[in-house]
């Protein structure tokens, strides 16, 4: 503990509720999701009441703690030691979230790689799902469509977002304000293509009109890689918006704006993931 008048570059922050709160409204959320799934203790299956308040209540977190950030900033306390340890927290996320991706691309090349040792199997029905891969009577999403727009779709966002970043450093502001407001429009339309085209794929059954029982694996690798970095976009989108929002409120200096440059992290963070996905889960194995 520091003595009292002995200055250091290290901020000592105030008692704060935010990490047991957040703790409590997580845990509330994930038990309410197992029992608006599953049914849990006395909580009737289909009910959404718990889930809803843990988000709620981990909604209130992020934003109560965010706006503590802010204010220390905004007051100084961000040294130049103190910034270096938000910029390695934000590499460190980052760097936890590429592993997590690294889990459904994983098991997405043992199924296109290596199905056919499963073939070895002594269970016909297993020798004959995963015979080939995509599974035998699968039909699989045309990449030169929807994914094709979508792709351009992200990589002009990733150009909008540097451009914003570049004319924030330079203390261009109406430059980083239609910068920010242009990706926001990019990485909206990327979501509502993606909604467009999973309605397109459950409507037609793609991965689904096969009896087949490597089919469900294919359909499941499928929707969660691609489902999470949707979920990804969602939050980089809402990331942006709040970015923009403290722009327009006068936040943010050349010299000041980590939490734009960790939001434009994250965004490029998005781009990339999607290029593997777009390159290996629609073009290379999607057929």
């Amino acid at each position: 503990m520091a003595q009292a008048g002995v200055k250091h570059d290290y901020h000592l922050v105030d008692p704060s509720p935010w990490p047991l709160l957040g703790s409590l409204s997580a845990t509330v959320m994930a038990l309410g999701g197992v029992a608006w799934m599953k049914g849990l203790f006395f909580v009737a299956k289909h009910n959404p009441v718990f889930f809803f308040i843990g988000l709620a209540g981990v909604l209130y977190t992020m934003l109560g703690w965010w706006m503590d950030v802010t204010r220390e900033a905004n007051r100084g306390d961000h040294t130049p030691v103190v910034s270096i340890g938000l910029r390695y927290g934000m590499i460190m996320f980052i760097a936890s979230e590429v592993m997590f991706f690294v889990a459904w691309f994983w098991i997405f090349f043992e199924m296109a790689l290596f199905h056919h040792h499963r073939t070895l199997s002594a269970i016909d029905d297993v020798r004959t799902a995963w015979a080939t891969w995509p599974p035998k009577g699968v039909e699989t999403v045309e990449p030169w469509h929807l994914p094709l727009v979508n792709t351009l779709t992200l990589l002009l966002s990733g150009t909008t977002v540097t451009w914003a970043h570049h004319a924030l450093q330079v203390g261009d502001r109406k430059g980083a304000k239609w910068g920010l407001i242009l990706t926001i429009i990019l990485g909206a339309l990327f979501t509502t293509i993606q909604a467009y085209e999973y309605h397109e794929i459950l409507t037609e059954k793609f991965f689904f009109n096969t009896e087949a029982a490597a089919s469900g694996l294919y359909g499941s690798s499928f929707f969660m890689a691609t489902g999470f970095h949707g979920f990804h976009v969602l939050i980089g989108t809402i990331f942006l918006t709040i970015c923009l929002l403290r722009l327009l409120g006068g936040g943010f200096t050349p010299q000041k704006h980590f939490g734009f440059e960790a939001a434009a992290w994250y965004w490029h963070f998005v781009d990339v993931v999607w290029l593997f996905l777009f390159a290996f889960i629609y073009v290379i194995f999607g057929k």
